[in-house]
């Protein structure tokens, strides 16, 4: 589980990125806090993963905070989730270290998709060791959000970039169940994505048959995207 930190002056603000991030799978609020000072001390009682964090707090803005964090030691993750919007603050939490920037209002598929980005890019560096440059770029391209057209409501452009990748490389054809354990999610959500990317042309379907004569799906990639 990732264990997040929402932080905003405003409780009724914080209470709904909190619910919103409670419905993305792997994902565990453990603290709200509504100002600096209490987030620190939040943090210093319980270490978190990720801070969500306004960049309008009562005490001191986001980015001072951010720095004060760092100062003492603390490697926290942070996204910045603000109605901040002017590109002075954008680059200044950019140069801070933010890993994303999300612009209030937002509704919850925009929360959702820069938490599967940033869940992807924790199993990518799960992986440590040394990096080739395709690893190199992997790793730098795993927080964006690639459009993924023609994808009904309720679906994620993270999940089916997640699958792409995926397929893209891979040496060969793969099962909806080997596609769904390097993805890291569900063969039931493998497979529904999969009849989707299929539907759009991106995934080309074929079969094996086995020694029960039964035959298995085998999907591989087909798009040039």
């Amino acid at each position: 589980m990732i264990d997040v930190l929402v932080v905003d002056d405003d409780p009724r603000v914080a209470d709904i990125n909190a619910a919103y991030t409670r419905k993305v799978p792997g994902f565990r609020v453990v603290a709200q806090a509504h100002s600096a000072a209490e987030a620190l001390a939040r943090i210093a009682e319980h270490p978190v993963d990720l801070v969500l964090l306004d960049h309008h707090l009562p005490d001191e803005n986001g980015l001072t905070f951010v720095r004060e964090l760092r100062r003492l030691g603390h490697q926290t993750d942070v996204i910045m989730v603000t109605a901040a919007r002017d590109v002075a603050t954008v680059q200044a939490a950019m140069r801070q270290g933010a890993l994303q920037y999300l612009v209030k209002p937002f509704n919850f598929a925009g929360l959702r998709a820069k938490l599967e980005a940033y869940a992807v890019l924790r199993r990518t560096l799960d992986g440590g060791g040394e990096a080739e440059q395709a690893e190199v770029d992997r790793i730098f391209g795993a927080l964006s959000v690639p459009a993924e057209p023609d994808l009904p409501k309720g679906h994620s452009p993270t999940t089916a970039d997640l699958l792409r990748r995926v397929l893209k490389e891979a040496e060969g054809p793969l099962s909806a169940q080997e596609i769904a354990e390097r993805a890291g999610v569900s063969r039931q959500t493998a497979q529904r994505y999969l009849k989707l990317l299929e539907r759009a042309g991106r995934v080309r379907l074929g079969l094996r048959y086995g020694e029960t004569g039964r035959p298995e799906h085998r999907y591989e990639w087909a798009a040039s995207l």
